[in-house]
Protein backbone atom coordinates (compact mmCIF):
# COMPACT_ATOMS: atom_id res chain seq x y z
CA UNK A 1 0.00 0.00 0.00
CA UNK A 2 1.41 3.31 -1.02
CA UNK A 3 1.18 6.01 1.59
CA UNK A 4 0.40 9.62 0.79
CA UNK A 5 3.40 11.89 0.77
CA UNK A 6 3.81 13.61 4.09
CA UNK A 7 3.80 17.39 3.97
CA UNK A 8 6.65 19.30 5.46
CA UNK A 9 5.94 21.85 8.19
CA UNK A 10 3.40 24.23 6.73
CA UNK A 11 3.82 22.64 3.30
CA UNK A 12 1.42 21.42 0.61
CA UNK A 13 1.33 17.60 0.35
CA UNK A 14 3.34 16.33 -2.59
CA UNK A 15 4.20 19.74 -3.91
CA UNK A 16 7.52 20.27 -2.33
CA UNK A 17 6.36 23.85 -1.72
CA UNK A 18 6.00 25.60 1.57
CA UNK A 19 2.57 27.11 2.22
CA UNK A 20 2.76 30.86 2.82
CA UNK A 21 1.15 32.23 5.98
CA UNK A 22 -1.76 34.59 5.32
CA UNK A 23 -0.75 38.22 5.03
CA UNK A 24 -2.55 40.59 7.38
CA UNK A 25 -4.94 42.34 4.97
CA UNK A 26 -6.98 44.35 7.46
CA UNK A 27 -5.31 47.74 7.75
CA UNK A 28 -6.69 51.16 8.61
CA UNK A 29 -6.29 52.32 5.02
CA UNK A 30 -8.05 49.22 3.69
CA UNK A 31 -10.99 49.78 6.06
CA UNK A 32 -11.32 53.39 4.92
CA UNK A 33 -11.25 52.38 1.26
CA UNK A 34 -13.91 49.72 1.82
CA UNK A 35 -16.06 52.19 3.77
CA UNK A 36 -16.10 54.52 0.77
CA UNK A 37 -17.05 51.63 -1.51
CA UNK A 38 -20.04 50.94 0.75
CA UNK A 39 -21.36 54.50 0.50
CA UNK A 40 -19.70 56.31 3.40
CA UNK A 41 -18.22 59.70 2.48
CA UNK A 42 -15.52 59.71 5.15
CA UNK A 43 -13.99 57.26 7.59
CA UNK A 44 -11.47 57.74 10.37
CA UNK A 45 -10.19 55.86 13.39
CA UNK A 46 -10.03 57.16 16.95
CA UNK A 47 -8.45 55.56 20.00
CA UNK A 48 -10.71 53.99 22.62
CA UNK A 49 -9.09 56.11 25.31
CA UNK A 50 -9.83 58.55 28.09
CA UNK A 51 -10.46 61.51 25.80
CA UNK A 52 -10.79 64.87 27.59
CA UNK A 53 -14.02 65.92 25.82
CA UNK A 54 -15.89 62.89 27.17
CA UNK A 55 -16.17 64.37 30.66
CA UNK A 56 -18.39 67.28 29.58
CA UNK A 57 -21.40 65.03 29.12
CA UNK A 58 -21.93 64.55 32.86
CA UNK A 59 -21.69 68.32 33.41
CA UNK A 60 -24.25 68.85 30.64
CA UNK A 61 -26.64 66.45 32.36
CA UNK A 62 -26.11 68.14 35.74
CA UNK A 63 -27.19 71.47 34.21
CA UNK A 64 -30.55 69.95 33.29
CA UNK A 65 -30.00 70.46 29.57
CA UNK A 66 -31.25 66.95 28.70
CA UNK A 67 -34.83 67.79 29.64
CA UNK A 68 -37.08 64.73 29.65
CA UNK A 69 -34.53 62.50 27.91
CA UNK A 70 -34.05 60.35 31.00
CA UNK A 71 -32.40 57.58 29.00
CA UNK A 72 -29.31 59.78 28.69
CA UNK A 73 -28.83 59.89 32.46
CA UNK A 74 -29.51 56.16 32.77
CA UNK A 75 -26.75 55.40 30.28
CA UNK A 76 -24.32 58.10 31.46
CA UNK A 77 -21.79 55.65 32.93
CA UNK A 78 -21.62 53.68 29.70
CA UNK A 79 -21.41 56.84 27.60
CA UNK A 80 -18.41 58.03 29.63
CA UNK A 81 -16.11 55.59 27.78
CA UNK A 82 -16.75 53.06 25.00
CA UNK A 83 -14.75 50.55 27.02
CA UNK A 84 -17.70 50.50 29.41
CA UNK A 85 -19.71 49.19 26.46
CA UNK A 86 -17.08 46.91 24.93
CA UNK A 87 -14.30 46.31 27.49
CA UNK A 88 -11.91 44.97 24.85
CA UNK A 89 -12.28 48.05 22.62
CA UNK A 90 -9.01 49.57 21.47
CA UNK A 91 -10.21 51.67 18.56
CA UNK A 92 -13.39 53.30 17.26
CA UNK A 93 -13.98 53.31 13.51
CA UNK A 94 -16.07 56.38 12.69
CA UNK A 95 -17.94 56.93 9.44
CA UNK A 96 -19.58 60.08 8.11
CA UNK A 97 -22.23 60.16 5.39
CA UNK A 98 -23.34 63.25 3.54
CA UNK A 99 -27.15 63.56 3.45
CA UNK A 100 -27.41 67.04 1.96
CA UNK A 101 -29.76 67.21 -1.02
CA UNK A 102 -30.30 69.86 -3.66
CA UNK A 103 -33.06 71.85 -1.99
CA UNK A 104 -33.19 75.42 -0.59
CA UNK A 105 -32.51 76.05 3.08
CA UNK A 106 -35.36 76.94 5.42
CA UNK A 107 -33.68 80.32 5.95
CA UNK A 108 -34.09 80.98 2.22
CA UNK A 109 -37.83 80.29 2.17
CA UNK A 110 -40.18 83.20 1.55
CA UNK A 111 -43.35 81.11 1.92
CA UNK A 112 -44.83 81.75 5.40
CA UNK A 113 -46.84 78.54 5.10
CA UNK A 114 -43.88 76.23 4.35
CA UNK A 115 -43.54 73.31 6.75
CA UNK A 116 -39.88 73.07 7.70
CA UNK A 117 -38.55 69.57 8.32
CA UNK A 118 -34.98 68.71 9.31
CA UNK A 119 -33.07 67.73 6.19
CA UNK A 120 -31.89 64.37 7.53
CA UNK A 121 -35.50 63.19 7.84
CA UNK A 122 -36.57 63.80 4.24
CA UNK A 123 -35.63 60.36 2.93
CA UNK A 124 -35.26 56.88 4.41
CA UNK A 125 -34.53 56.26 8.07
CA UNK A 126 -30.79 56.82 8.44
CA UNK A 127 -30.57 54.38 11.34
CA UNK A 128 -31.54 51.48 9.06
CA UNK A 129 -29.53 52.66 6.04
CA UNK A 130 -26.28 53.25 7.91
CA UNK A 131 -26.53 50.18 10.12
CA UNK A 132 -26.83 47.99 7.02
CA UNK A 133 -23.70 49.59 5.63
CA UNK A 134 -21.84 49.23 8.93
CA UNK A 135 -22.86 45.57 9.12
CA UNK A 136 -21.50 45.09 5.61
CA UNK A 137 -18.24 46.81 6.57
CA UNK A 138 -17.91 44.68 9.70
CA UNK A 139 -18.61 41.46 7.77
CA UNK A 140 -15.88 42.40 5.30
CA UNK A 141 -13.49 43.16 8.16
CA UNK A 142 -14.06 39.70 9.65
CA UNK A 143 -13.47 38.12 6.25
CA UNK A 144 -10.23 40.01 5.74
CA UNK A 145 -8.79 39.66 9.23
CA UNK A 146 -6.42 36.80 10.01
CA UNK A 147 -7.38 37.00 13.68
CA UNK A 148 -10.61 37.07 15.58
CA UNK A 149 -11.79 40.31 17.16
CA UNK A 150 -14.73 41.79 19.03
CA UNK A 151 -16.76 44.64 17.55
CA UNK A 152 -20.08 46.45 17.89
CA UNK A 153 -21.64 48.80 15.33
CA UNK A 154 -23.82 51.74 16.37
CA UNK A 155 -25.80 54.44 14.60
CA UNK A 156 -26.89 57.27 16.88
CA UNK A 157 -28.94 55.17 19.31
CA UNK A 158 -26.01 53.48 21.08
CA UNK A 159 -24.40 54.69 24.32
CA UNK A 160 -21.53 56.35 22.46
CA UNK A 161 -20.49 60.01 22.40
CA UNK A 162 -20.01 59.77 18.67
CA UNK A 163 -19.11 63.42 18.04
CA UNK A 164 -16.12 63.18 20.38
CA UNK A 165 -14.82 60.10 18.59
CA UNK A 166 -15.53 61.71 15.20
CA UNK A 167 -13.31 64.64 16.19
CA UNK A 168 -10.52 62.32 17.35
CA UNK A 169 -10.90 60.25 14.18
CA UNK A 170 -10.16 63.37 12.13
CA UNK A 171 -13.65 63.52 10.59
CA UNK A 172 -14.24 67.09 11.77
CA UNK A 173 -14.36 69.29 14.84
CA UNK A 174 -17.31 69.88 17.16
CA UNK A 175 -18.57 73.29 16.07
CA UNK A 176 -20.20 76.01 18.10
CA UNK A 177 -23.55 74.68 16.88
CA UNK A 178 -22.60 71.31 18.50
CA UNK A 179 -22.48 69.59 15.08
CA UNK A 180 -19.39 67.89 13.68
CA UNK A 181 -18.04 70.13 10.91
CA UNK A 182 -15.87 68.64 8.20
CA UNK A 183 -13.74 71.02 6.10
CA UNK A 184 -14.70 69.07 2.97
CA UNK A 185 -18.28 67.99 3.75
CA UNK A 186 -19.57 70.74 6.03
CA UNK A 187 -21.90 69.59 8.80
CA UNK A 188 -24.56 67.78 6.75
CA UNK A 189 -23.26 64.38 7.85
CA UNK A 190 -24.65 61.38 9.68
CA UNK A 191 -22.25 59.50 11.94
CA UNK A 192 -21.85 55.80 12.56
CA UNK A 193 -19.20 53.87 14.43
CA UNK A 194 -17.78 50.43 15.06
CA UNK A 195 -16.23 49.77 18.45
CA UNK A 196 -13.38 47.38 17.78
CA UNK A 197 -10.83 45.37 19.77
CA UNK A 198 -8.20 45.58 17.01
CA UNK A 199 -5.21 47.93 17.54
CA UNK A 200 -5.66 49.82 14.28
CA UNK A 201 -3.64 52.88 13.31
CA UNK A 202 -5.49 55.97 14.57
CA UNK A 203 -5.89 59.34 12.89
CA UNK A 204 -4.91 62.78 14.11
CA UNK A 205 -7.78 64.72 15.74
CA UNK A 206 -9.45 67.49 13.77
CA UNK A 207 -8.79 71.00 15.05
CA UNK A 208 -11.37 73.71 15.66
CA UNK A 209 -11.83 76.05 12.72
CA UNK A 210 -14.88 78.02 13.90
CA UNK A 211 -12.69 80.96 14.85
CA UNK A 212 -14.59 84.00 16.15
CA UNK A 213 -17.77 83.23 14.17
CA UNK A 214 -21.00 83.18 16.22
CA UNK A 215 -23.57 83.08 13.40
CA UNK A 216 -25.14 79.87 14.68
CA UNK A 217 -25.58 81.21 18.21
CA UNK A 218 -27.06 84.45 16.91
CA UNK A 219 -29.46 82.73 14.50
CA UNK A 220 -30.95 80.07 16.80
CA UNK A 221 -34.70 80.85 16.86
CA UNK A 222 -35.13 79.76 20.50
CA UNK A 223 -31.70 80.77 21.82
CA UNK A 224 -30.94 77.15 22.66
CA UNK A 225 -27.20 77.57 22.06
CA UNK A 226 -26.36 79.08 25.43
CA UNK A 227 -22.60 79.13 24.76
CA UNK A 228 -20.26 77.89 22.04
CA UNK A 229 -20.85 74.13 21.65
CA UNK A 230 -23.30 74.10 24.57
CA UNK A 231 -26.92 73.28 23.75
CA UNK A 232 -29.80 73.58 26.18
CA UNK A 233 -31.98 70.87 24.64
CA UNK A 234 -35.05 72.04 26.54
CA UNK A 235 -35.07 75.12 24.30
CA UNK A 236 -34.03 73.39 21.08
CA UNK A 237 -36.67 73.02 18.34
CA UNK A 238 -35.41 69.53 17.54
CA UNK A 239 -36.02 68.43 21.12
CA UNK A 240 -39.36 70.23 21.37
CA UNK A 241 -40.74 68.80 18.13
CA UNK A 242 -39.26 65.29 18.34
CA UNK A 243 -38.22 64.17 21.82
CA UNK A 244 -40.68 66.03 24.01
CA UNK A 245 -43.91 64.20 24.74
CA UNK A 246 -46.99 66.18 25.68
CA UNK A 247 -47.56 69.90 25.28
CA UNK A 248 -44.83 72.22 24.02
CA UNK A 249 -44.46 75.09 26.56
CA UNK A 250 -46.70 77.93 25.41
CA UNK A 251 -44.08 80.63 25.99
CA UNK A 252 -41.71 79.11 23.43
CA UNK A 253 -44.28 78.10 20.80
CA UNK A 254 -44.10 81.38 18.79
CA UNK A 255 -40.33 80.95 18.34
CA UNK A 256 -40.85 77.56 16.69
CA UNK A 257 -42.46 79.19 13.69
CA UNK A 258 -43.35 76.56 11.10
CA UNK A 259 -40.68 74.03 12.04
CA UNK A 260 -42.75 70.86 12.32
CA UNK A 261 -39.95 68.31 12.74
CA UNK A 262 -36.52 69.39 13.87
CA UNK A 263 -34.58 72.46 12.81
CA UNK A 264 -31.54 73.14 10.61
CA UNK A 265 -31.06 76.89 11.14
CA UNK A 266 -27.77 76.61 13.04
CA UNK A 267 -26.33 74.57 10.16
CA UNK A 268 -27.85 76.65 7.39
CA UNK A 269 -26.11 79.83 8.56
CA UNK A 270 -22.74 78.12 9.04
CA UNK A 271 -20.10 79.43 6.61
CA UNK A 272 -18.77 75.89 6.17
CA UNK A 273 -22.10 74.96 4.57
CA UNK A 274 -22.19 77.84 2.10
CA UNK A 275 -20.97 75.54 -0.65
CA UNK A 276 -21.77 72.20 0.95
CA UNK A 277 -21.39 68.89 -0.86
CA UNK A 278 -24.63 67.53 -2.32
CA UNK A 279 -25.50 63.84 -2.20
CA UNK A 280 -27.15 62.07 -5.14
CA UNK A 281 -27.80 58.94 -3.07
CA UNK A 282 -31.47 57.99 -3.58
CA UNK A 283 -31.98 57.11 0.09
CA UNK A 284 -31.56 60.75 1.17
CA UNK A 285 -33.73 62.36 -1.51
CA UNK A 286 -36.94 63.90 -0.14
CA UNK A 287 -40.05 61.79 -0.30
CA UNK A 288 -42.77 63.53 -2.34
CA UNK A 289 -44.97 64.05 0.71
CA UNK A 290 -42.26 66.12 2.46
CA UNK A 291 -40.80 67.84 -0.59
CA UNK A 292 -41.75 71.55 -0.41
CA UNK A 293 -44.66 70.61 1.86
CA UNK A 294 -46.82 73.25 3.49
CA UNK A 295 -48.37 73.18 6.94
CA UNK A 296 -51.80 73.06 5.31
CA UNK A 297 -50.92 70.13 3.01
CA UNK A 298 -49.57 68.03 5.87
CA UNK A 299 -52.40 68.94 8.23
CA UNK A 300 -54.84 67.83 5.52
CA UNK A 301 -53.51 64.25 5.49
CA UNK A 302 -55.75 61.73 7.21
CA UNK A 303 -54.29 59.37 9.80
CA UNK A 304 -53.82 56.52 7.32
CA UNK A 305 -51.92 58.70 4.85
CA UNK A 306 -49.79 60.23 7.60
CA UNK A 307 -48.86 56.85 9.06
CA UNK A 308 -47.95 55.60 5.58
CA UNK A 309 -45.73 58.65 5.03
CA UNK A 310 -43.91 58.01 8.32
CA UNK A 311 -43.25 54.34 7.53
CA UNK A 312 -39.53 53.67 7.14
CA UNK A 313 -38.72 57.30 7.94
CA UNK A 314 -36.70 58.82 10.78
CA UNK A 315 -39.80 60.95 11.42
CA UNK A 316 -41.59 57.90 12.82
CA UNK A 317 -39.89 58.77 16.13
CA UNK A 318 -42.33 61.65 16.65
CA UNK A 319 -45.26 59.47 15.60
CA UNK A 320 -48.38 60.81 13.92
CA UNK A 321 -49.71 62.31 17.15
CA UNK A 322 -46.51 64.26 17.73
CA UNK A 323 -46.45 65.54 14.17
CA UNK A 324 -50.07 66.70 14.42
CA UNK A 325 -49.21 68.55 17.64
CA UNK A 326 -46.35 70.30 15.84
CA UNK A 327 -48.56 71.15 12.86
CA UNK A 328 -51.10 72.74 15.18
CA UNK A 329 -48.41 74.94 16.73
CA UNK A 330 -47.21 75.93 13.25
CA UNK A 331 -50.77 76.70 12.08
CA UNK A 332 -51.30 78.93 15.11
CA UNK A 333 -48.06 80.77 14.38
CA UNK A 334 -49.12 81.31 10.76
CA UNK A 335 -52.47 82.70 11.90
CA UNK A 336 -50.70 85.16 14.21
CA UNK A 337 -48.17 86.23 11.59
CA UNK A 338 -48.61 89.98 10.96
CA UNK A 339 -49.85 90.89 7.50
CA UNK A 340 -47.31 92.98 5.55
CA UNK A 341 -48.41 96.55 4.83
CA UNK A 342 -49.20 97.27 1.21
CA UNK A 343 -47.68 100.38 -0.30
CA UNK A 344 -50.22 102.78 -1.81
Amino acid sequence: MTSSPAPGPGGIPGSGLREERPIARLTASAIKARARELGFDACGIAPAADLPELSFFSQWLDRGYAGDMAYLARSAARRADVRNVLPSARTVIVTATNYNTDRPYSTESRDPGRAHIARYAWGDDYHDVLLRRLDALLAWMREMSDEGFEARPYVDTGPVQERVYAQHAGIGWIGKNTCVISPSLGSWTLLGEILCSLPLEVDQPAFDQCGTCTLCLDACPTRALVAPAVLDATRCISYLTIELRGVIPEAIQPDIGTHVYGCDVCQEVCPWNVVASVSEDPVWQPRPVWDSATVASLAGLDDEALEAALQGSAMSRARAAGLRRNLQVAATNIAHEPTPHTQA
